[in-house]
């Protein structure tokens, strides 16, 4: 199971990097897609960024120019570093590792979550 840290409370246009370990061999955790997801109290869970397996990036329009997603294979540790904080995006963020399955579709693991808050 993913499990994440770096979350806390930080002031608008601050920054905080959250960091998650996984407990995947390392040869296991290179075929896992990472995701970070984020779910502001009483909403959906939302997407925030991928680190795919083949090295492709993606982001959610509402990060973009301020997240970053970063992964170190040899540690098995996925990371989001994120800049510009408003309030908006206090919420939970959770990591997420994604083993693609074939015909027998994704197999997902969630970690239990950090809180980021971003209040003056």
């Amino acid at each position: 199971q993913p499990v994440e840290s770096g979350g806390g409370l930080v002031q608008p246009g601050g920054s905080l990097r959250l960091s998650c370990r996984t407990s995947a061999d390392v040869n296991i955790f290179r075929v896992h897609s990472m995701h970070w997801y984020r779910q502001v109290q009483g909403k959906q869970r939302e997407l925030v960024a991928t680190f795919e397996n083949d090295g492709t990036i993606k982001y959610a329009d509402f990060v973009k120019g301020r997240f970053i997603i970063s992964r170190d294979n040899a540690k098995s540790e996925v990371f989001l570093q994120m800049n510009s904080l408003q309030p908006e995006d206090t919420a939970v963020y959770f990591c997420v590792s994604e083993l693609d399955r074939g015909v027998a579709g994704p197999y997902l693991t969630w970690g239990q979550g950090t809180q980021v808050t971003v209040s003056s």
